[in-house]
């Protein structure tokens, strides 16, 4: 005999809304691939009938999330406003950590966002991957800024007299023996930083750690943090880093970016409504 299924089974079957999940199936039926569809086509795609298909279809056509031209249908703009609502209401450390996940997974290296404290960069959202090294790094960590590669693209990102400041009151000690220690050669890194939209650090906070870093951009394009990655030096050469961590480093920034941008966008909307 069949043993009856647990209470809690029984409760979350209680409570599921059947109608909201073919719906939403429904939404999902449309992707970069089948921007359109037809009414079967939606049908197979759910698993519904029709008859199904055809009552969802219409009621979200009504709703604004789907047209129809009479034959075949395709989402709206609207149906952002179903993730624009979530993604409103998330910090930056929350909008960057499955993009961090992501890249952490492609490369199988440490990944990090971090944003800038007057001389010091602090950790604000970190993907680690399971490898005994010296440094060790947690959310809230600090290092100064100087002689970090997401420092550097952050140092990259403000302006002359902002800058300057910063450099008066840097104490531009040599940590490893390869740290740049003089603000002439500094500011030549930093020129190199903003020409090419990335940095790498060789070893210059903890010998044989090597990072590359890329800025995070806010309201009107400022940078206001940076994404990196950190290797041993052993796992990567220069050369390495450039050609196979860089783009996909330089590709999560975008996509952190786009989300960061979307953010602003529905705020800025809300506002003005």
């Amino acid at each position: 005999m069949t043993e009856p299924a647990p209470p809690q089974t029984r409760a979350a079957a209680a409570d599921h809304v059947q109608s909201l999940a073919r719906g939403l199936a429904v939404i999902r039926a449309f992707d970069a691939d089948h921007p359109r569809r037809t009414l079967s086509e939606v049908a197979r795609a759910t698993d519904l009938t029709r008859a199904t298909a055809r009552r969802f279809l219409l009621t979200l056509v009504e709703l604004g999330y789907v047209r129809t031209d009479g034959t075949t249908f395709a989402p709206t703009p609207r149906v952002l406003d179903l993730g624009y609502s979530y993604l409103s209401s998330l910090s930056l450390p929350e909008i960057a950590g499955p993009h961090l996940e992501a890249l952490t997974a492609r490369v199988h290296e440490s990944s990090s966002v971090s944003v800038l404290d007057d001389l010091d960069v602090v950790y604000v959202a970190r993907v680690p991957v399971s490898r005994i090294m010296t440094v060790s790094i947690t959310i809230g960590t600090r290092f100064p800024a100087y002689a970090t590669s997401m420092g550097r693209v952050l140092w990259a990102g403000v302006d002359e007299n902002a800058l300057a400041d910063l450099l008066a009151r840097t104490d531009l000690r040599d940590l490893t023996g390869r740290t740049v220690t003089t603000e002439s050669s500094l500011r030549a890194e930093l020129d190199r930083v903003r020409a090419q939209g990335f940095c790498i650090v060789d070893q210059e906070l903890e010998i044989g750690l090597r990072s590359v870093a890329a800025p995070l951009h806010g309201h009107g394009g400022a940078v206001t943090a940076a994404v990196n990655i950190s290797t041993p030096a052993a796992r990567y050469s220069l050369d390495e880093l450039r050609t196979t961590v860089v783009p996909a480093l330089l590709s999560t920034a975008a996509a952190i970016d786009a989300d960061l941008a979307r953010v602003a966008s529905r705020s800025d909307a809300a506002r003005t409504s």
